[in-house]
């Protein structure tokens, strides 16, 4: 091959110039194509600019609001006249006792809600699938989904009526028994098992429906053939309807992951005392406490920022574990 550069030189610019002109063609052809697209579909774009403008203003907009995190807030100053004291807040919650406290229960309570309460939706979920007697099954969906649309405030009242010492329906059973009357929610044992348990009973029906969704979705030529080789209800269940709705589990319990550390801060709200902050306080009621109540912007903007940050690890890290080993995964 020659290395005269009078010869390949010329050829090189040659071939550079005619595929310049073709990328600049192919965009040229792209923009057309998404011009031509907005142009035939026009309308479904403004009917989505409501959600554009709610996710820019309640979403993107206040995340301008995170520096306060990084500095020392305040409200007369307002957040571009606060002075910068960078990590100094972070330092601050590592070092506080209470924040300590509240970020292990808020670890163990997550992780009992997702040993005990991830899987209920999707037994629920196959439980009614096995139900052959329509009236029934629409009666029983119906009963379980019911919590769902009850407020936390209600909830929360049926559980301390249900638990009171004096006329609670708990107590009364045990009286039956020759137990002695249990002010359970005054008992810091006893606040997670009932907080993790009212979450089931409150959520565990509603979240069925996905599952129930994704049974729908499987084929009914693959029970009909299972019918002809023999299987049982209970061999079809497990060899045909858990594993077709396996990517729906994976996908759920990647959310749920990255919600770890998203405990339902208005039901502890509604049931936690000072009497049981040593095992209900969590970071949400931590950044309350300190927030709200205590005026501590800053510092409260810095455990919620925390509270992001860990939540993103967690989806990434679950989301990547999902990706590698079952090949379903969110993105």
């Amino acid at each position: 091959m020659s290395s005269d550069p009078n010869v390949t030189g010329p050829r090189t610019e040659t071939l550079v110039a005619d595929a310049s002109e073709a990328l600049r063609r192919r965009k040229g052809s792209r923009v057309q194509r998404v011009g031509d697209h907005l142009k035939r579909e026009w309308q479904l774009y403004v009917m989505l600019i409501p959600t554009i403008l709610w996710l820019l203003i309640f979403l993107y907009k206040p995340m301008y609001g995170l520096q306060i995190a990084f500095k020392d807030y305040s409200i007369f100053r307002g957040v571009a006249g606060s002075p910068w004291v960078g990590l100094e807040h972070f330092q601050t919650l590592f070092g506080n006792e209470q924040f300590l406290r509240a970020l292990k229960n808020t670890v163990i309570i997550s992780f009992y809600s997702l040993i005990f309460g991830f899987p209920m939706p999707i037994l629920l979920a196959l439980m009614f699938n096995e139900i052959l007697h329509q009236t029934f099954k629409k009666t029983a969906q119906t009963i379980v989904y019911l919590p769902h649309f009850i407020s936390s405030v209600i909830i929360a009242g049926i559980v301390i009526t249900a638990f009171s010492p004096s006329a609670g329906i708990v107590n009364t059973v045990m009286g039956w028994f020759g137990v002695d009357p249990v002010y359970f929610l005054t008992r810091p044992e006893w606040f997670r098992p009932i907080f993790v348990g009212t979450s089931i009973w409150q959520e565990a029906g509603f979240q069925s429906i996905v599952y129930l969704a994704a049974i729908a979705g499987v084929s009914p030529t693959l029970y009909e053939s299972a019918v002809v080789d023999g299987a049982s209800r209970w061999q079809m269940m497990w060899k045909i309807t858990i594993p077709s709705i396996l990517p729906t589990i994976i996908i759920m319990l990647i959310i749920r992951i990255g919600n770890m550390l998203e405990v339902s801060f208005e039901m502890i709200i509604l049931l936690y005392q000072p009497a049981t902050y040593q095992t209900a306080d969590v970071v949400n009621t931590f950044i309350y406490r300190q927030g709200i109540q205590g005026g501590q912007y800053d510092l409260a903007a810095a455990a919620g920022l925390f509270n992001a940050g860990v939540a993103f690890v967690l989806v990434m890290t679950a989301n990547t574990i999902a990706k590698r080993y079952s090949r379903t995964s969110l993105w």
